[in-house]
């Protein structure tokens, strides 16, 4: 029996209510000549077509609940998968929604943040304007909120939403125990380090029974190593749990994906995109998991015999309708 549940106490709403799937990648394994390859499919969520913000979004509604907050405040691009979750979140436990994009309003940006309408959410456009001055506008609407006498409560603390992803090792760690599988690798995407550093923490609530690979898919080592540091340092201190400092935990950095750069396209990308697509009926997209998958797959045959790996598919495949002109061998 899958518990979801973690060795500290912290305000939580449950969104999910069953375990995500954990299954063999036997076609890829053919493709690749080896055994042991999985994936965790974060994608696989029957909320709002799924994704890692999701997890969060339970730590997140519960400290908005814990608040008494009644209006939970979000913001992000157009096609954010963060935005989209928390829209249909809010709905489903009672709260109003306010979504500001960092964009100019446009037929184009309207259509990519249809689905926020659709859960009912409120969309607001700030414009082309960078994530400081972004920030800027979602806290003084908050404080105008204040004034008008609701109770608002702003998505995204960073601490508070990788406790989500805490949940999440636990959840394939007895997934794997259940399967008798000896998973030892697990891959995730390398970025603004909620997930990373919720999942390192889990691992290492665990024993790490994992070694943790992240794939940069935005920052170069130094800064992603750095968020992860912060977020895992403040889950310790929030929870104060005696866990390894964070230099000393199973940790490798993949650098060798990134490209140009957040959102670029790579060669390495496309092929590994298209190889789990047509091996098995999978998507992915280009801007995390892609690239994430192409060092899962580089890493494979690197792995020694008898241990497993497993990709974790944090979602975001909606953004691939957006994505067509990435593609070069597609045309």
């Amino acid at each position: 029996m899958l518990t979801r549940t973690l060795p500290f106490t912290a305000p939580r709403q449950i969104v999910l209510e069953s375990a995500t799937p954990f299954r063999r990648l036997k076609n890829l394994e053919r493709a690749l000549g080896r055994e042991g390859l999985f994936i965790k499919r974060d994608d696989h969520m029957e909320i709002a077509l799924g994704g890692n913000k999701l997890r969060s979004l339970e730590f997140w509604l519960g400290a908005a609940a814990q608040a008494d907050a009644d209006i939970l405040l979000v913001a992000g691009g157009p096609m954010s998968n963060l935005c989209r979750l928390t829209a249909a979140a809010a709905a489903m436990h009672g709260f109003d929604c306010i979504v500001f994009h960092n964009a100019e309003m446009s037929e184009t940006a309207k259509q990519k943040s249809f689905l926020n309408k659709v859960f009912g959410a409120e969309v607001r456009y700030l414009g082309n304007v960078g994530e400081e001055l972004r920030g800027k506008a979602v806290t003084q609407a908050a404080e105008d909120l204040k004034t008008a006498g609701r109770k608002p409560y702003i998505v995204g603390d960073a601490i508070v939403g990788a406790m989500g992803y805490a949940v999440a090792a636990y959840e394939l760690h007895q997934q794997a125990q259940a399967d008798d599988i000896n998973l030892r690798h697990v891959f995730l995407s390398g970025s603004m380090g909620p997930t990373e550093a919720g999942f390192i923490f889990g691992n290492a609530l665990l024993g790490n029974p994992f070694t943790v690979h992240l794939v940069s898919v935005e920052y170069g080592q130094a800064e992603l190593a750095a968020r992860v540091a912060r977020i895992y340092d403040g889950l310790k201190a929030t929870t104060q749990l005696a866990v390894p400092s964070v230099e000393d935990l199973p940790i490798h950095y993949h650098m060798d994906y990134l490209g140009d750069g957040y959102g670029r396209p790579t060669p390495e990308a496309e092929r590994a995109l298209l190889m789990l697509a047509r091996a098995e009926g999978i998507l992915t997209e280009y801007v995390y998991t892609a690239k994430t998958l192409a060092g899962f797959i580089d890493f494979a045959n690197s792995i020694p015999a008898g241990e497993a790996s497993c990709v974790l598919h944090t979602g975001g495949v909606p953004s691939l309708f957006s994505q067509f002109d990435l593609f070069r061998s597609l045309h």
